[in-house]
């Protein structure tokens, strides 16, 4: 897909979801909703761009978004940094630590790369429960109860007041997004598929894969933990049962539906997984039930998720338009 393609459909959704606040604005419930869907839209996107268009089969996504969010709320809470401050020091926190756990990943490939960082993600929850995380200001077990709102120019952005957390949220999104369209459409995007491909002919052409390897872990854990920091500063409070491995795959499904390597599908993903996990909240225990068998049936119908599915239509039109012509 194209760059401008892309962009557009990326204008189309924000702009979608921009508007929705005039419908739903006065429901506390459909608002939070909406501000999810950009939170975690921004972390699969993020997740998509490390494994979907770089290869590198990184399942700590999860733990980086809980670093940063854990990150944010201590500094802000232990040192007096405001939050607008707060948020972007966890983003680089995270990145240090994802450039730290990229390193020894640069000798390991497909499988062994993906239990690497899963151990990040299994050791996260111990080190934030034990006696070096509550030393830190974690909070231990009981996690941590009291986060101050995002407050910009003397307007706090409280939970009270979801509209202008959506749109502030919205702010943030988008300029994630863009940072990671441009990446996607740079030498650097390039450069990433070229090692998905093959590491050793574009080894042959110059593409070091120790640098953008390592160029790719910064940049996805940055933005993911700089999100999860707005996370912690909208909730107002965190726990490590974000640890838990629903999140993880309810993330995984997001990727599966709006399709791996095909964004911003990611963001449909967000919106598709998010609704659908609440309309579904009502089931109980079959929720899971559904989900996973609605996976399957997406990866069998639509390998490419809803992405591929609107190339096929948008080409199917195309080759219409010529043939009437």
């Amino acid at each position: 897909m194209s760059w401008q393609r892309m962009g557009g459909l990326m204008a189309i959704i924000y702009g979608g979801l921009a508007i929705m606040p005039l419908f739903v604005g006065g429901v506390d419930y459909m608002m939070h909703i909406l501000i999810m869907i950009l939170i975690w839209g921004v972390v699969a996107s993020c997740w998509d761009l490390i494994m979907g268009f770089a290869g590198i089969f990184s399942f700590g996504q999860v733990a980086f978004f809980v670093i940063g969010a854990y990150a944010s709320a201590i500094v802000s809470n232990k040192f007096g940094i405001p939050p607008f401050f707060s948020i972007f020091i966890a983003g680089g926190i995270a990145a240090v630590l994802g450039v730290l756990v990229g390193l020894p990943c640069l000798r390991l490939k497909g499988a062994y790369v993906a239990l690497v960082t899963f151990a990040v993600h299994m050791i996260l929850e111990p080190f934030l429960k034990g006696h070096m995380g509550r030393a830190i200001g974690t909070g231990g077990s009981r996690g941590i109860l009291t986060i101050p709102p995002i407050n910009i120019f003397g307007y706090a952005f409280t939970p009270d007041n979801k509209v202008a957390v959506f749109y502030l949220t919205l702010v943030l999104a988008v300029i994630c997004s863009i940072i990671i369209l441009m990446v996607i459409r740079s030498f650097w995007g390039t450069a990433f598929l070229a090692l998905k491909d093959s590491e050793d002919f574009s080894a042959s052409l110059g593409v070091s894969a120790f640098k953008y390897k390592l160029a790719v872990f910064a940049l996805t854990s940055f933005l993911t933990g700089m999100v999860g920091g707005f996370y912690a500063h909208y909730v107002g409070m965190l726990s490590t049962r974000m640890l838990g491995i629903d999140l993880f795959v309810t993330l995984m499904i997001m990727l599966v539906i709006g399709g791996i390597g095909q964004f911003p599908g990611a963001i449909l993903g967000a919106i598709v997984t998010v609704t659908l996990n609440e309309m579904l909240s009502p089931l109980g225990p079959y929720r899971p039930l559904i989900l996973g068998g609605l996976v399957v049936v997406l990866v069998l119908l639509l390998p490419d998720g809803v992405i591929g599915l609107l190339r096929r239509i948008f080409n199917g039109k195309s080759k219409t338009r010529e043939a009437e012509a």
